[in-house]
């Protein structure tokens, strides 16, 4: 369904493919819209898409992904195909990202910053919500250089 959603919002899309390129539009993405930069750590994209119209965006990678955010020690699953429609602050109708819960991935259907921008807020479909600080989802001033220096 998520394929179908892409195809959708495809038209008039600013579409982009090729690893490092998707890694740099991702991050600016989220930058642009007030989200941490590093919210979407898929290193191996190979197509990132937004819709600015419909505020529709779409990642692609090749196969899903599970990241552990070590400052506060949780698991996020990524999927092969993550898609959102997102505004400023705020991504939602998310779909392809979990959360590991004790033992139970939870699915992950809003991300919110707070209006303070020091709080991010993750919500699941039922509305339950998860409050963590924006740092914890910020690239390092060293990964970030490392990142340039590859490039």
């Amino acid at each position: 369904m998520a394929s179908q959603a892409v195809e959708d919002h495809r038209s008039g899309a600013e579409v982009h493919t090729g690893q490092e390129l998707c890694a740099a539009k991702s991050r600016e993405f989220l930058a642009e819209l007030g989200l941490p930069d590093g919210l979407l750590p898929l290193p191996s994209l190979q197509e990132v898409g937004y819709n600015r119209a419909t505020g529709f965006v779409w990642l692609r990678q090749a196969a899903g992904l599970t990241h552990t955010f070590d400052t506060i020690g949780k698991q996020v699953w990524y999927d092969k195909e993550v898609t959102a429609f997102v505004e400023p602050g705020r991504m939602h109708s998310l779909a392809g990202v979990k959360s590991k819960e004790l033992l139970i991935w939870v699915t992950i259907s809003e991300i919110v910053v707070s209006p303070s921008g020091t709080k991010i807020v993750f919500r699941t479909p039922a509305g339950l919500g998860r409050a963590f600080p924006v740092s914890a989802f910020q690239l390092k001033k060293e990964e970030e250089a490392a990142a340039a220096a590859a490039n």
